[in-house]
Order: structure tokens, then C-alpha cells, then sequence
């Protein structure tokens, strides 16, 4: 009885971290040790809490600088499409500051004036959309406004009643077109 005794305290004691595997007693850390890993420790603590401090004022810069540059890209969106339709202004207002203008000059002023437009158009990347007669009706770049009866396939463009005009690909305004209907039978 007294074996299991023994036994059973020395368990006890080795759960307790006094007694190691081989039965004896540990050797006892120096309180001057423990200072110093509580030091090593909190100079740790410290050095993370830094460094968690400048990540997330780096982060919140960077949100800050990447909603200035989405406010300035809103407000000079259209920057490159003004500078170039100045010119086209500056012809216009040219044009009738002309004291008696002929018909000849008036038309030969519109069409460099049409020229200017058509070049900052093609800039900017603003296509027109002008489908040919017997084209295939495309909704996602023409409205049918009307159908009428011809002798051509169903669902086909008869007449372009205005022009439609992309950016880039993205559709700004459809072509407004009619359409042939299916022949009755």
C-alpha cells in the first residue's frame, strides 16, 4: 500500500512540473531570467503593436489616395473629349464673326468644322453606328422604330432614320431604324 502511495505522489508531483520524467527535482529558473524573457516579451508586444499601427495607417493612406484618384477621375473624365472639341468651337464661332459669307464658304467651313468633329470623335473613341439597308436587325445597337411591308427578309433594316454612336463598346445611343415585317403568306 505505501508503494502505491508513493507512486501516486510522485505522479501527482510530476503533473505539478516539480518532479521531471527521471524523478528528480527540476532545476529552478532564476527570477532574473523570467525578467528578462517577460522583457524579451513585451519588447515583442511592442514591436507588433508598432508595426499593426503603420500597416493600417498604410492602409487607410491607401484607401484615401485611391478615392482621390477615383474623384479626380470623375471630375476630368471627359478632359480628352473637351480639349478636343475646342476647336471644333472656336471654327463654329470663326464662321459667323464672316461679315457676308457665301453659300460656297459657309458649306466649305462646315465640312473642315464636320472634319474636326469627326476627328475628336474617332479620339475618343466615340463610333458611329450606321447600318447599311438589309442588315440584320441587332438590338444591343439598333431600335426598330417601325415595320414595314418589303420584299426583303423579316426583321431586316429598310431605312436608317438616325444614327446610333458607341464609346468604345459600351452603346451611348441606339440607331433608330425600320424594319421589314415577315411576309404575310
Amino acid at each position: 500500500m505505501q508503494g502505491q502511495e508513493k507512486q501516486t505522489e510522485q505522479d501527482v508531483q510530476m503533473d505539478a512540473g516539480t518532479v521531471n520524467p527521471e524523478g528528480t527535482a527540476p532545476e529552478k529558473e532564476s527570477g532574473a531570467t523570467l525578467e528578462q524573457r517577460l522583457a524579451n516579451a513585451e519588447a515583442k508586444a511592442a514591436e507588433m503593436q508598432d508595426a499593426f499601427l503603420r500597416a493600417k495607417a498604410e492602409t487607410e493612406n491607401m484607401r484615401r489616395r485611391a478615392q482621390e484618384d477615383i474623384s479626380r477621375a470623375h471630375k476630368f473624365a471627359i478632359e480628352s473629349f473637351a480639349e478636343a472639341l475646342v476647336p471644333v468651337k472656336d471654327s463654329l464661332e470663326m464662321a459667323l464673326k464672316v461679315e457676308t459669307p457665301s453659300v460656297e464658304s459657309l458649306k466649305e467651313g462646315v465640312e473642315m468644322t464636320l472634319k474636326q468633329l469627326n476627328s475628336a470623335f474617332e479620339k475618343n473613341r466615340l463610333m458611329e453606328v450606321n447600318p447599311q439597308t438589309g442588315e440584320k436587325l441587332d438590338p444591343m445597337k439598333h431600335q426598330a422604330i417601325s415595320m414595314v411591308p418589303a420584299d426583303q427578309e423579316a426583321n431586316t433594316i429598310v431605312a436608317v432614320l438616325q444614327k446610333g454612336y458607341m464609346i468604345a463598346d459600351r452603346l451611348l445611343r441606339p440607331a433608330l431604324v425600320t424594319v421589314s415585317q415577315e411576309k404575310s403568306s
